[in-house]
């Protein structure tokens, strides 16, 4: 998993599949975490049900998630504030 540490927040870099059957963490390929998400890449709304499925699975508040880079690409670097990698990497792979 690519986690980097910057004080309490992590890092995670994260693969994206819009229009998906259904909305899913499934699972990590070559240090990325592979989601799918079933909203369309339109007007935002695979990015927001990207941070909703990240948040749940993770069991924090929404706005504790970050996209840092590639809000268009389905590649993004994720930054989840108040998380140190180590617990980022605890609560993800559970």
């Amino acid at each position: 998993m690519s986690v980097n540490k910057n004080r309490n927040d992590a890092r995670l870099a994260v693969k994206v599949t819009p229009n998906a059957g259904r909305s899913e963490v499934s699972g990590m390929k070559d240090g990325v975490l592979q989601v799918r998400v079933a909203a369309p890449p339109d007007k935002g709304k695979a990015n927001k049900e990207l941070i909703d499925i990240l948040a749940e699975r993770l069991g924090i508040k929404k706005s504790s998630i970050l996209i840092i880079k590639g809000q268009t690409s389905r590649h993004k670097t994720i930054g989840i504030e108040g998380m140190s990698g180590e617990e980022l990497l605890k609560r993800i792979t559970t």
